[in-house]
Order: C-alpha cells, then sequence, then structure tokens
C-alpha cells in the first residue's frame, strides 16, 4: 500500500451513478474509474453501511489494509471495519453499500462481518468470481448496474434472517439520526428493552445504542464535511458540547473534527451518493466533484 499519506484528487476519477437510484431497498452504488497518476489511498471513514467493493480492473487494482489485514481484490467491509484504507492506480470498480438489513440477506453473513474486512471469494464462494467476470464484461455502466440490481435482488427475494422489528427500529434509527430512545423504540415495536438488544446484537451484529451512535456520527461528519463548525454540529446532531463530539469522532474515525471535514472518503459522498440523507443534507454546502456523471 502506498502511504497513508499520499494526496487524493477525486478529479483522476470518474464517477458513474444509476439512472433510477434507490430502486432495492437499502441499496446504493456507483461505479469509479481510477485513472491517477501513481498509488494513492484513502481511509475510510465508518458509515451506517456494510461496504461491497468489486474490483472489475484486470490484475486487481484495488487493495486494502484493514489493522493489519491486506487484501487485493474484491472485498467487504462490515459495520465498522476499524481503520481501512483502500487503494489503487488504475482500474475499474462498482463500490455497493448496504443497509445491515439489506446486507443480512444479501450477504448472510452481516454479524460475523461486523468489525471485519474480508475477501469477498470468502463471503460469496465461486459466485464472487462469477459476478466479477459478468460486470467486467459488461458494456456500459448502466449495464452494469442493471446486472447488479438483478443479483442482489434475487438475493433480498429470499427470506430476510432480520426480524420485520428489528428492521423497523433500524429504519427509525436512520430516519431520526440516531436521536431516538432504545426504550421509546422497543416500545414502538412491543418488545423489551432486552429483547430489541438481543436481537440486534444477534442479527445485526450491534446494540441499538452502538447503531444510534453510529448513525448519529455518520450525519456530524457529513456536516462537518460540508464545511460546518465543530461546535454548531455539536449542537445541531444532539452532542452534550463539542468536547462530546471530539470524544465520538475519535471513536469512531481515530481522527480530529478538522481532519474527519478533510477526509476524502466524505468529499465525493454528495457525488457517488445523491439519493442518501447525507448527501441531501450537505447538497447546499457540499464539495462537488467535477468529474462525475450520472451515467457512462
Amino acid at each position: 500500500m502506498p502511504s497513508p499519506g499520499a494526496p487524493f484528487d477525486w478529479t483522476w476519477v470518474d464517477v458513474a451513478v444509476p439512472r433510477r437510484p434507490g430502486r432495492l431497498p437499502g441499496v446504493s452504488m456507483a461505479g469509479f474509474r481510477h485513472r491517477v497518476p501513481a498509488p494513492v489511498d484513502i481511509a475510510m471513514v465508518a458509515h451506517p453501511s456494510v461496504t461491497l467493493v468489486l474490483d472489475l480492473s484486470d490484475e486487481g487494482a484495488i487493495a486494502c489494509d484493514a489493522a493489519g489485514l491486506r487484501l487485493r481484490g474484491s472485498f467487504v467491509a462490515g459495520l465498522l471495519p476499524g481503520r481501512l484504507r483502500v487503494g489503487g492506480q488504475n482500474g475499474e470498480c462498482l463500490q455497493i453499500r448496504l443497509s445491515p438489513v439489506a446486507a443480512a440477506a444479501v450477504l448472510g453473513a452481516s454479524t460475523e462481518l461486523t468489525g471485519t474486512v474480508a475477501a469477498l471469494e470468502d463471503v460469496w464462494g465461486r459466485d464472487a468470481g462469477r459476478i466479477e467476470d459478468e460486470l467486467r464484461a459488461a458494456a456500459s455502466w448502466d449495464e452494469r448496474f442493471t446486472i447488479a440490481v438483478d443479483i442482489l435482488g434475487r438475493r433480498l427475494g429470499a427470506c430476510s434472517p432480520v426480524d420485520p422489528e428489528v428492521a423497523h427500529t433500524w429504519r427509525r434509527t436512520l430516519t431520526s439520526r440516531g436521536r431516538l430512545r432504545v426504550d421509546g423504540l422497543a416500545d414502538e415495536v412491543g418488545w423489551s428493552r432486552k429483547r430489541l438488544w438481543s436481537r440486534y446484537r444477534s442479527q445485526l451484529g450491534l446494540t441499538p445504542k452502538r447503531v444510534a451512535r453510529l448513525v448519529r456520527f455518520d450525519h456530524a461528519a457529513h456536516l462537518l464535511a460540508a464545511g460546518h463548525t465543530a461546535s454548531r454540529v455539536a449542537t445541531e446532531t444532539g452532542y452534550v458540547d463539542q468536547s462530546h463530539l471530539h470524544r465520538e469522532i475519535n471513536a469512531f474515525a481515530g481522527l480530529t473534527p478538522t481532519a474527519v471535514a478533510a477526509a476524502p472518503w466524505l468529499a465525493i459522498d454528495d457525488a457517488a451518493w445523491p439519493t442518501s440523507s447525507s448527501a441531501r443534507n450537505s447538497e447546499e454546502h457540499g464539495v462537488r466533484c467535477p468529474s462525475s456523471n450520472h451515467h457512462q
């Protein structure tokens, strides 16, 4: 991997997004074509999704480094994968973000993946190589998105291993940006707090409180990237004070608010993930990637 200090410029990357985003619940995707002058890497900032990166280059142009584990080629990053860096030089990849509820159906291993990074082949077996070949052979990003939607749709159509009550409280946590109390969520679905806690841990791999903290951190990180001050972000996102915000950002990203605000991983979000709630919130103040487009 290149050194962590290597700079990254999004004008080196062409971005493609589906013409009709949001066709599958809990699924968003974007295509990236890298044409960088030298190997670079960027640090992933934690967000409330399981991430699939399908390397569509000819010779494994994508590499990742997570807590000493080095992988080349397609991989899956579970919720809170730790300090993960993703790098490479020239090539193409399809990045898919799955809500934890969707990931449980699509991957069948969401709990085991929480806090880890794994080669896609270790998760999908022989299907991983077949899917890569099919996507690589497609004539356009539009065709690739159609193929991916079909593959993921079949998996989502199977019986979900997540209880409807857990799925409901996940959605409520996301739409409230992590501001709802666990007791209130349990009451909404007619469960005890203990039962909700237990089902979350077994089905999503995190407790309801940890999920709420992650969602709130994600909102705060995007506000910082959009140019808001740390003091304002702390107030708007419900942290006790600015010190509380600092502690949470350090806990989830190992960074200061200033460093999160400048993180390359966040700088492309409003272009690559235009239907995400974080992108909508930062649309007015966010950074637009001049090389992005809706299809190629």
